[in-house]
């Protein structure tokens, strides 16, 4: 089988992270990538990386033929107290109804995204993020 039908038959992930909070990438932030072929089949670790200065990995690789679900394991705690972000800033806590949150960590230490591939398809993933929650979406 030629290497470009093979390409044809995987799937690949790429991603990047936003820290919506100060409008800017989210660099350093460490990203696992495990994948399974199979609803009930066990996760297997395939890859990991760091977001570069432009909140993107670039560097994940190919998806094994036959893999239908793919993992993305991101570990945010550590970004958020590189920048003692682990609250929201004063100008946005003033803006908030809700009460100021009065323990020491970020309230997602982590973010796990589990997902289905096709065969072929690329998916681009990209999280979009703040010390209080978060967003992912399938992007081009």
């Amino acid at each position: 089988m030629s290497s470009e039908n093979s390409a044809h038959r995987t799937a690949s992930v790429s991603t990047h992270i936003l820290d919506t909070s100060i409008g800017r990438p989210a660099a350093a932030v460490a990203v696992s990538l495990a994948v399974r072929a199979g609803r009930d089949a066990e996760w297997a670790a395939h890859g990991a990386s760091k977001t570069d200065a432009d909140g993107r990995c670039k560097d994940l690789p190919a998806l094994p033929e036959g893999i239908s679900h793919v993992r993305l394991h991101f570990e945010v705690e550590p970004y958020f107290e590189s920048k003692n972000q682990s609250h929201t800033t004063p100008q946005a806590e003033e803006q908030q109804d809700a009460p100021r949150v009065r323990d020491s960590g970020v309230f997602f230490p982590e973010v796990a995204i589990t997902f289905a591939v096709t065969p072929g398809e690329h998916y681009h993933v990209p999280l979009l993020l703040n010390p209080f929650g978060y967003s992912v979406y399938r992007g081009s």
